[in-house]
């Protein structure tokens, strides 16, 4: 029985495996710059500080089992266009869904906002789904053993869950940060729907990376005005 698991797996080690294994770590921890703030602004709609943890631990662990699933199936989820069109729309529709709502609301009002910690967990679950639609494609070409694949995976959603973290703190802290994580959102959206139009119409990778450093850099350039409360200064009594 364990024969044909690790015949299924792949499981062949080799003194280039650790190697290969940092490279899938190293491309992980890169791509998940953008799915990392897109979960930490899903969470913060709950705008409770141990909920949002809640949500993130919670809806990281069952991204996690969505996550190797899709790495166990991936040979077959390829051959269907139909689910790099369901993560495109279903992406493009989290950036619609914020930009109207924010239109819609005062600035204090963030969105999306949920009315318990049940309704957070399935989107950052799936939303992390449709991003690794994306970066699992990335990592089997680059590593044809599912074992790697698999504890790549593992780290890497570890080192999401702590970006995640930093970048909850952070949007409080910067004022264009969380627009600024949804137009990276918006980005891998349309990457996966021209995957599915014309897959030569796909920029290269470096071109995606690049794009969202940059627009992550406009998202770190501002940060929230704190407003001080004003001291009247104290009257002093001139003696008659």
């Amino acid at each position: 029985m364990l024969d044909r698991i690790f015949d299924y797996l792949h499981f062949h080690f080799s003194v280039e495996a650790p190697i290969v294994l940092l490279i899938l770590v190293f491309l992980e921890a890169v791509l998940s710059a953008d799915n990392a703030i897109a979960l930490a602004a899903i969470a913060q709609g709950l705008e409770d500080k141990e909920l949002e943890r809640k949500a993130l631990n919670f809806g990281l662990v069952v991204a996690y089992i969505l996550r190797i699933s899709l790495i166990l199936t991936a040979t077959w989820v390829q051959k269907f266009w139909q689910f790099e069109l369901l993560g495109a729309a279903y992406l493009l529709w989290l950036v619609f869904q914020h930009f109207i709502s924010q239109e819609a609301s005062d600035d204090s009002d963030r969105e999306p906002r949920f009315n318990s910690l049940w309704q957070a967990i399935p989107v950052i679950a799936f939303t992390d789904l449709a991003f690794s639609l994306d970066s699992v494609t990335t990592a089997i070409a680059v590593s044809q053993e599912r074992w790697l694949v698999l504890t790549g995976a593992t780290i890497g959603i570890i080192t999401l869950r702590f970006m995640a973290g930093l970048f909850i703190r952070w949007l409080d802290e910067y004022e264009n940060l969380e627009d600024a994580g949804y137009i990276t959102v918006a980005l891998v959206g349309l990457r996966l729907f021209l995957k599915v139009v014309n897959d030569s119409l796909v920029p290269p990778e470096w071109v995606m990376i690049t794009a969202i450093f940059l627009i992550l850099g406009w998202g770190f350039s501002k940060r929230v005005d704190i407003e001080l409360p004003q001291v009247e200064p104290e009257k002093t009594e001139v003696p008659k």
